[in-house]
């Protein structure tokens, strides 16, 4: 599929909320004399997207975005999720039931614009899916047991068959004394917090009952596997920068662009 074919097949939304217990007013949090938020849109905008557009909870958000030429609009204020402030987002452009939607996290000003594309095209080549994420290979034994690192596992047509914080897939000859000592082989892999989406999935998910799985995984895309959604999975050789969750967060941020390095991979 050409560039010219995804760029007419997708948009992009960002979701934005004022509220983060760890770093108030994070979306406009300063990076280097623009706002997070804005670094995030402009990111993206480099990307093959046909519309970038932040969905915001707070008209702050929306009139910052604004003044730098960012498109934004005011969903409300009682999501309880990003896929819920997605779906308004999608009603309120008035997406067709078939447009292809991709989620970036406002808190991701290193995401590099070609995995939105390469998300983006996964869900536009697969048909049977309702979603589409993306993953990279795990080369870190303290990341394949960390709990905070999500997992994957596929079948061999890429779909997903289960996301989990456990390190999985688990390797039975690979311990010793009780815990791992070394990766197993072929790598496990590491789930990138990057989703696309059918418009129409999206208008239907947030009224899907959460699953006993999601609950005990705290982890949403479990939702749509228990309901028997596909999520195909593109793999890509390079993680993309670290996101924002803390006041740490962003000083390595603003650190990494003063410096110009937009590329920096996870420690």
């Amino acid at each position: 599929m050409t560039n010219q074919a995804v760029q007419q097949e997708f948009t992009v939304v960002i979701p934005a909320r004022m509220a983060s217990s760890r770093l108030p007013n994070k979306p406009l949090a300063d990076i280097d004399g623009l706002p997070m938020v804005v670094r995030v849109a402009q990111r993206a905008l480099q990307s093959q997207a046909r519309h970038v557009v932040v969905a915001a909870d707070d008209t702050q958000i929306v009139q910052v975005c604004q003044s730098h030429g960012i498109s934004a609009l005011l969903t409300r204020k009682d999501h309880v999720s990003g896929s819920d402030r997605l779906a308004e987002a999608c009603q309120l452009l008035r997406l067709a039931h078939e447009a292809v939607v991709v989620n970036v996290q406002g808190d991701e000003p290193l995401i590099p614009p070609g995995l939105i594309d390469d998300v983006a095209r996964v869900l536009i080549e697969r048909p049977e899916a309702s979603m589409s994420t993306a993953a990279h290979a795990i080369d870190s034994l303290q990341e394949f047991v960390n709990p905070n690192i999500v997992k994957v596992v596929m079948d061999v047509r890429q779909m997903a068959l289960y996301f989990s914080r456990a390190p999985i897939p688990w390797w039975r000859d690979g311990q010793l004394s009780g815990s791992f000592q070394t990766l197993p082989s072929p790598a496990p892999w590491r789930h990138i917090g990057i989703y696309g989406y059918r418009a129409g999935f999206l208008s239907d998910f947030p009224s899907l009952p959460p699953s006993p799985l999601e609950n005990t995984e705290s982890l949403e895309q479990l939702r749509a596997l228990w309901h028997g959604h596909r999520i195909v999975v593109h793999l890509t050789q390079q993680a993309p920068g670290p996101g924002v969750d803390t006041p740490q967060d962003l000083a390595r941020i603003r650190q990494l662009i003063a410096q110009g390095n937009l590329s920096s991979p996870w420690p």
